[in-house]
């Protein structure tokens, strides 16, 4: 996928990704390469897929593991001179039916991350989440704003809570222990390498239904709106954050600030596809079980990145889901073997 920006090297030679065989952890190695730069991979392919990596074949060095292996880590974080921890327990469904796993997965996987890079004074890039906003009232989402999420026996609450633990552990290091480190939250990134298993993405699950002609299954009203951004878009936020000086002990919104309701999602899709799906509609009740919460807008205040990072969305939802669903559409048979 062709970049819309070149940068300049910055100074950083040997880079590790972990969850480098992810969504966007795969396309931020394709950046990281076209810039010039030595690539590791970390990733244990639980959501993660070897054939996202399959075309770097002899231009990385892979390791396929965990980052809750303490020692794995401290052995590859060694040598590098910037860490982007990528690597993480997503997907609403994965954290509703596995909350202790993917507590873990964050937390403790993200502070061996966090203890390996001090231990070697290297750089580290945190991947964080808009979820930590949780249901927050205030539009647009800026980073000083107040969390507010709900009780702590509804499990989807616990991603929010491990995230945002995970970036506590991240200023704490560098308040104590002299870690340099950025921090960037994700806002509904989209795009080619977005599959529907594992990370639960809306994008992914109505594309594959939409070219199957199979019903288009929306959960809630579909009033509820997100801002979608385009994976190229995401990655170039994510690199600069992690290499420019002025972004160390910050955090930043990588997004975009433009709405769409998931109705209007869906019938977007449809057209892109050329798809003849009819839209229904269940409860959430139904898809995840009694109890189940889900904020009514998610809308990210995206200036500060745009002041310090000079970092600004550039492709359109109307530009990025044709090239999403035609990814989807070119690979869709290796997809449907890998599932």
């Amino acid at each position: 996928m062709a970049m819309a920006a070149t940068f300049a090297t910055v100074g950083f030679v040997q880079i590790l990704v972990t969850g480098g065989a992810g969504f966007i952890g795969s396309n931020l190695v394709d950046l990281l390469l076209a810039e010039g730069h030595e690539v590791k991979v970390i990733d244990d392919l639980s959501t993660g897929r070897a054939s996202n990596l399959a075309h770097l074949e002899g231009s990385i060095e892979f390791h396929e593991g965990s980052i809750l292996d303490v020692d794995l880590v401290s052995r590859v974080v060694g040598g590098a001179d910037l860490v982007f921890h990528l690597a993480a327990a997503v997907g609403v469904r994965n954290i509703i039916e596995a909350p202790l796993r993917s507590i873990r997965t964050n937390v403790d996987g993200t502070e061996s991350v966090l203890e390996a890079c001090v231990r070697h004074d290297t750089r580290v890039l945190l991947a964080s989440t808009s979820e930590i906003y949780g249901k927050a009232l205030k539009f647009p989402m800026s980073e000083d704003d107040d969390r507010v999420i709900g009780p702590t026996h509804v499990s989807r609450w616990s991603y929010s809570t491990s995230k945002a633990l995970d970036e506590h552990l991240a200023f704490a290091y560098a308040a104590e222990r002299g870690l340099r480190m950025s921090i960037v939250r994700y806002f509904n990134t989209y795009g080619p390498r977005l599959h529907q298993n594992g990370y639960g993405s809306v994008v992914a699950s109505m594309t594959a239904q939409a070219l199957a002609d199979d019903p288009i299954v929306i959960h809630g009203d579909g009033n509820q709106t997100r801002c979608f951004g385009f994976v190229s878009d995401t990655i170039r936020g994510t690199y600069l954050a992690g290499t420019l000086d002025e972004a160390l002990g910050q955090a930043f919104n990588v997004g975009t600030s433009i709405e769409i309701s998931i109705n209007e999602l869906a019938e977007r899709i449809c057209r892109a596809a050329g798809s003849s799906s009819k839209i229904s509609h269940i409860s959430y009740d139904e898809a995840y079980g009694p109890g189940f919460e889900d904020p009514i807008r998610r809308v990210p205040d995206v200036s500060k990145a745009a002041n310090i990072l000079g970092w600004a969305p550039e492709v359109s939802i109307d530009e990025g889901l044709p090239i999403t669903v035609d990814w989807w559409r070119d690979n869709n048979e290796t997809l449907m073997v890998a599932q």
